[in-house]
């Protein structure tokens, strides 16, 4: 008889323990496992925005389709930062990229959060420190059997042997942004509408992001050599680091793209224009809403 009473919280399968490169873990995955796909008919995957370049490519889809087609959007914290997860079936959490018995349909271009597993990444910044770190913790859950395997090896040649190392690097600064959200929480206010709406598009969605900059009144402002301009058009992933250096700058004010002289306070004239527009635009329609001011007005 178990001990838990009914209102108790369900046993969390992180292990509370965190592992540094050199620590070692005893598990093993392959097809003839018992437990094969057991954790893609239980999916709950998070991408990251190297993730979406991967599969986008893999299955020939513009981001956009993409996004449309196989994944759904979530809040990563109580002020509704835009987040990404992989699309399950409607009636089961199994993994729309599963191919029945065969396994992963993409698993040369699989997510970093099915690479790592039954491994997490852990990213933090301890207090007083200018630097993050990464650390990692062992999740154990009841369906998976690789834990009974004879195989054991470090976190680090855990990642190589995974491939994942490519996918944190690509995403390093991506997870710096969002440790700089986590970290300041609150107290800097909720983010604007217009701010979500940048971070989505330089996170997820490389096409739309990619005719973003390329509209002329973007070079009015950032100053970019020709040369490393056309790369960003031509390179997903040169355009994801650039989305990257843009959230760093706009939401943290990490000055790493320099401005075309005079740009800035161009740019707050002309947002002081819109203000003042909007304003103007407000009392005319209050007036029209109060029919004594309309008669007036008459």
């Amino acid at each position: 008889m178990s001990n838990q009473t009914p209102d108790a919280p369900p046993k969390s399968p992180v292990l509370p323990i965190r592992l540094g490169l050199d620590d070692k873990v005893q598990f093993a995955c392959y097809k003839g496992i018992s437990c094969f796909n057991a954790c893609c008919r239980q999916a709950d995957i998070t991408l990251t925005p190297y993730d979406i370049i991967r599969l986008k490519r893999r299955l020939g889809l513009t981001s956009t389709e993409f996004l449309k087609r196989y994944t759904v959007p979530f809040e990563m914290d109580g002020q509704g930062m835009p987040g990404i997860k992989l699309r399950t079936e409607d009636d089961a959490p199994v993994c729309k990229l599963l191919d029945g018995d065969n396994g992963c349909s993409v698993y040369e271009d699989r997510p970093s959060a099915c690479r790592y597993y039954p491994m997490g990444l852990l990213a933090m910044r301890p207090t007083g420190s200018p630097r993050e770190e990464q650390h990692w913790v062992l999740v154990k859950e009841d369906h998976c059997r690789g834990h009974e395997e004879d195989n054991t090896l470090t976190v680090a040649q855990y990642r190589k042997e995974q491939g994942v190392e490519e996918y944190d690097e690509a995403n390093y600064d991506w997870y710096r942004i969002i440790l700089k959200k986590r970290s300041s929480g609150p107290t800097v206010g909720r983010p604007t509408p217009q701010s979500y709406h940048l971070f989505f598009m330089a996170s997820y969605d490389m096409d739309k992001f990619r005719e973003f900059i390329k509209e002329s009144k973007f070079r009015q402002y950032y100053l970019l050599e020709d040369d490393y301009f056309e790369k960003l058009i031509r390179d997903d992933v040169e355009l994801m680091k650039f989305g990257f250096r843009l959230l760093l700058q706009v939401l943290y004010g990490e000055q790493s793209i320099p401005l075309v002289d005079g740009a800035l306070e161009k740019r707050l004239a002309e947002r002081r224009e819109i203000i003042e527009a909007k304003k103007k635009l407000a009392e005319e329609l209050a007036k029209q809403e109060d029919p004594v001011a309309r008669y007036i007005d008459d």
